[in-house]
Order: C-alpha cells, then structure tokens, then sequence
C-alpha cells in the first residue's frame, strides 16, 4: 500500500527544491510502501537500532529464516539461544519481546493509532522499553504512513543531506526542512534512496 498523498507530495517537493527533484526524478517508480504488520516494523526498527545498515541487514535475514512470519506469538516462541545464534543481542532480544508481550497484552492496540496524533503515538510507544524517539519515528513512517515525520537523529538521513546540501548540523537540518513542510516524510524517504542500494523498507 502507498501513501495516498506521495504524487501530490512528489510534484509539491519538486517545485520548492531543485535538490529534490533530482531525487525524485531518479526513482520515478519507487514509492513507500506498507506491509500492513506494525510488529514487523517494530521489530526491524529495534534490530536496525545503533548498527550498520547492513549488519542490520544480516541479522534481519536470518531472523526471517528463523522467522518465516513477523507475529509476536511465533517470535515468543523463540528461545533466548536461537535469538543469539542469530546476532541478535541480549538487550534487542528484550525490547522485542517488551514488544511482543504488548501486542499479546493489548497495550499497543493498532485500532486506535488511526485518531491518534503523531505525538500521542510516539509516547505510546516510548512507554516500551526499547523503544525511543527514532523507533517510533520509524513506526510514523513506515506502518502509519504519516506525512510529515523527519527522524533528526537518523545517520541515514543525516549522512545523506550532507552529501546532497552541504549542512548537517541540527539546525541546519531544521530549517531546510521547513521547505518539504507538510511532506517530510517524502523528502526523508528519498534521501535515503539515494545512499542505499535497495528500496529502504521497515
């Protein structure tokens, strides 16, 4: 599923930055997409947490072997050594299974995010130990789709608007990104695209 609003966002980013039209203009037909399970994005983000992309990316692999289907039940049926075998620390072991159990237990109950502020999300969420700021700005982005999320302490994010604009400070990023306003989301997601090899997908 993609955003309903990416080709108004699209065309509205391209005609206020020329930066970004050359981004968007590279990926004609790449989009954001969902796949509809935020215990999935959830998980991703928190193994993604304070590593490389691609160590990340190795580690996600085997879980998915492990793992065939991201549902809280199959991965609470896990045990401790085949989480480990995996590359998966002690520590990420916990948060995702805090996560796990909030999903079983009806903490986090998906039904009710769709009224929901951006704000009212994130502090949901940073109630479960494991998740912070950037998880739960992953979360904004990739499950809900919502349209205006810029993750400030993304690398990511960071790396790539220095190598397209020249300023990485926190400030600086602030006040370049009042020009994607209502659409940071978008201009976060292709700035990404363009330091990555593959379609980024929590």
């Amino acid at each position: 599923m993609t955003p309903p609003y990416w080709q108004e966002a699209t065309e509205y980013l391209s005609h206020r930055d020329p930066v970004m039209s050359s981004l968007i203009a590279a990926y004609p037909d790449e989009v954001l997409t969902n796949l509809n399970n935020p215990f999935h994005t959830l998980t991703r983000a928190v193994v993604g947490q304070q590593i490389s992309i691609k160590a990340a990316d190795k580690i996600w692999e085997r879980l998915t072997v492990k793992l065939p289907i991201i549902k809280p039940d199959i991965f609470l049926s896990l045990t401790e050594p085949e989480l480990r075998e995996i590359g998966l620390s002690r520590q990420k072991i916990s948060y995702i299974t805090n996560i796990a159990q909030s999903f079983e237990q009806g903490i986090l109950r998906p039904s009710q995010w769709e009224t929901m502020t951006d704000e009212a999300i994130i502090k949901q969420l940073k109630k479960i130990k494991g998740i912070g700021q950037w998880t739960a700005e992953m979360f904004l982005i990739f499950h809900l789709h919502r349209s205006d999320i810029l993750p400030l302490a993304d690398l990511g994010l960071i790396n790539a608007i220095e190598r397209h604009y020249g300023g990485s400070s926190k400030a600086e990023i602030q006040e370049l990104s009042f020009r994607w306003k209502p659409y940071r989301t978008v201009a976060t997601w292709y700035l990404w695209r363009s330091l990555d090899p593959v379609v980024v997908q929590y």
